[in-house]
Order: C-alpha cells, then structure tokens, then sequence
C-alpha cells in the first residue's frame, strides 16, 4: 500500500501546489463560474421560468447548483491540461521511468484534480445564504461527498483525453467539445421537463445529470419540494459512482496504452 500511497499523494500534493503557485488558474477556475452564474441566473431571473423548476425558486436558486457543477468542471479542465504540459516539459517521461505502476500516476493525478475541484466547490457553498438556501450540516457533508465523485469522474474523464492528445490546443477543443455540452445537458441550465423529446433521452443517459440530481437532492435535504423533477436520490448515487469508476479504469487504460 505504501507503494501506491505515497507516489499518489505526492503527485496529488504537487498538482495542488502548482495550482496555488498559478494564480490564473485559481482566478479562471473559480470567477468564470461565478460570473456565469452572477450574470446568467440575474439577467434570467425575471424572464426565464422553464417547467420542471419547483414553486417560489426564482432561476438564481435553481442555477446555484449547476453553478458548483460548473466549478468542478473548469477545474477538471484547468487541472488535466498539466498532463499534456508535463509531457512537453519531460517531467512525466520522468515519472513514467520511475518503479512506480501507471495506475498510481493516474491515481495521482485524479486526486489532485479532484482535490482541488473539491476545495472550490465548498468554498462556492458559501454563496448559498445568498441565494436563500439553507445548508445545515449533514447537508453539507453529504454534499462534499457528491461533489467528490462528481469531481473524480470528470478528472477522470480529462485524464482519459488529456492521456492521447499532444498540444494545449487540441486539448482545448476537444474538451470543450466534451465537457461543456454534458454540463449543460444534465439539468444545471434548464430542467429536463419541456425539452423536446430527444434532448430529453440524452438527458436521460447523461451520467452528470444524475450527479447533479444527487446534489440538488444533499443541498435541499429534507425538503423535497425544492428538488424540482429529477431522478430519485439513490439511483443519482449509484449511477455517479459507477460513472466515478469507469472513468478512472478508462483513464488507466488511456496511460498504458501511450508510448511516452
């Protein structure tokens, strides 16, 4: 165990250090989302009221969630981009010639993103009296735990990409291409209910829509008419964990198939 702990912590610790020593991408990981939410669910707010948004929740509400999405999001973007920088800069050829196995590297690196994701994400709880929503403790613990796995898969699921390409750009795009359209389909913009009928399948099979249903599930504990239509609680854990873990064994399987 010890030969999977400490080189994974290692690489854990130092993502985290990197990422406070680069203060760009502590602003653009944290601000970009916030103003999203700040401009989006504002200038929303009075005019956009689609079906599925529970009584009384004025669309600032409604969007605080897929706003801390949207933060583990970016993060995972920000974090999993240093893969493709370590590979330019020779640092990971480095790691790679190391007696350590390419599923700890991966381990590593998927606990620094989500790391770092996670400490974002709580500090993003802290606008929730803002917005009218009241977090007693088991609803912030059990949301930290959601976010957790919601972090882990979408780290993950960088990793996956950031494993196969070889230029920041590509990167970019194709996590763009990726990641923003799954955010926006798993019910953290607008609610399933009303959207035509084939959004509402991808919605459907869009394992991020049960994540964000468990969350909005943790963060509105105990009172379920704020949840609005979503999926129940416990097959969103279920399916955001299974999710959590087939990114990870994708991730390992994009490590040892590159020939770094």
């Amino acid at each position: 165990m010890t030969q999977i702990l400490l080189p994974a912590v290692t690489l854990c610790w130092r993502e985290i250090v990197r990422f406070v020593r680069q203060r760009s991408r502590v602003t653009g990981a944290f601000a970009q989302p916030l103003v999203f939410w700040v401009l989006l669910g504002g200038g929303l707010k009075a005019s956009f009221r689609p079906p599925g948004v529970p009584d009384g929740m004025s669309y600032v509400e409604y969007f605080y969630p897929g706003a801390i999405a949207l933060v583990l999001l970016f993060t995972a973007i920000f974090s999993t981009i240093s893969v493709v920088e370590d590979r330019r800069e020779g640092f990971l050829q480095g790691v790679l010639v190391a007696p350590v196995s390419r599923s700890t590297i991966v381990l590593g690196q998927a606990l620094g993103g989500t790391a770092l994701a996670l400490i974002q994400g709580m500090l993003f709880l802290l606008f929730a009296p803002a917005v009218g929503v009241s977090l007693p403790v088991l609803a912030v613990l059990s949301g930290i735990g959601v976010m957790f796995l919601m972090a882990f898969s979408l780290t993950s699921l960088g990793l996956v990409i950031a494993w196969r390409m070889d230029s920041t750009q590509g990167f970019h795009a194709i996590m763009n291409l990726i990641l923003l359209p799954i955010w926006l389909l798993s019910g953290a913009f607008f609610p399933a209910s009303g959207v035509s009928p084939w959004l509402g399948w991808v919605m459907q099979v869009n394992p991020l829509t049960y994540g964000m249903a468990a969350l909005r599930h943790c963060l509105y504990l105990g009172y379920r008419a704020g949840v609005g239509e979503v999926p129940a609680l416990a097959p969103s854990l279920l399916v955001t964990a299974l999710f959590s873990i087939l990114t990870f064994v994708f991730a390992i399987q994009a490590a040892r198939q590159s020939r770094i």
